[in-house]
């Protein structure tokens, strides 16, 4: 049983969720809060029983404490905790700071149940989950952030030139949008192996996480094209 800890400030929304989660039986609703504080508080108070959450799913834009800053408090307070973000389209400056905080990945709130059920198991077995379109949004929004800089990078970073062909190619497809079934279908691979090539990217490139990876791979893409 995975049990699920449900912050999100509008109420309608928060019985949604749970009644659509709920409905799948290795799924458990353990609490419920409207804000960030109040989100603490319930682990405060769960973490003596034996339904502590496995996974928080995380609303982004709330009052009182938003889940940027209770995704850095829990991830300080809690790190065995997995935070899935549920977010808008338009909230990619959130996202980015709470994965740069500690949460595994962010879905639109409009996300088929079935689909979050899937990102819940996988997230607190350990993977990363991206909603659709959000990754290139991010992207995109990535050169604005460093248009200051004086001059492009010229030196790659650490760990490139240890990268495999495969790996390269990987890494390509990832700084281009790619989820791991395009990956796989691209290179004639099992989703498994991407994944396996994903691990091993990150590792040596010492990034936490595959928007890490995207945002690295877009600023070096021309040396990826041309490997």
């Amino acid at each position: 049983m995975i049990y699920i800890l449900l912050v999100e400030d509008q109420e309608i929304v928060r019985r949604g969720l749970k009644t659509l989660l709920e409905t799948k039986p290795d799924l458990q609703i353990v609490g419920e809060a409207e804000n960030g504080q109040q989100g603490l508080d319930q682990l405060e108070k769960l973490n003596e029983t034996e339904q502590f959450p496995d996974v928080v799913l995380m609303d982004i834009r709330m009052p009182v404490m938003n889940g940027v800053e209770a995704t850095n408090l829990i991830c300080q307070q809690y790190p065995g905790i997995k935070i899935l973000m549920l977010t808008t389209f338009n909230d990619t400056h959130y996202v980015s700071e709470a994965l740069r905080l500690g949460a595994k990945g962010y879905l639109l709130k409009d996300t088929p149940a079935d689909e979050l059920a899937k990102a819940i198991r996988s997230i607190h077995q350990g993977y990363t989950q991206f909603g659709p379109g959000i990754v290139e949004k991010i992207i995109a929004e990535a050169p604005s952030v460093k248009s200051t800089s004086e001059a492009p990078v010229t030196e790659l970073p650490p760990g490139f030139a240890e990268l495999t062909e495969r790996e390269c190619d990987v890494l390509r497809l990832i700084a281009k949008g790619a989820s791991n079934r395009e990956i796989a279908q691209n290179l004639h691979l099992s989703e498994g192996t991407v994944r396996n090539h994903i691990s091993h990217i990150l590792t040596r490139l010492n990034l936490r996480d595959r928007t890490q990876a995207a945002i690295l791979a877009n600023s070096c893409l021309s040396w990826l094209d041309n490997t």
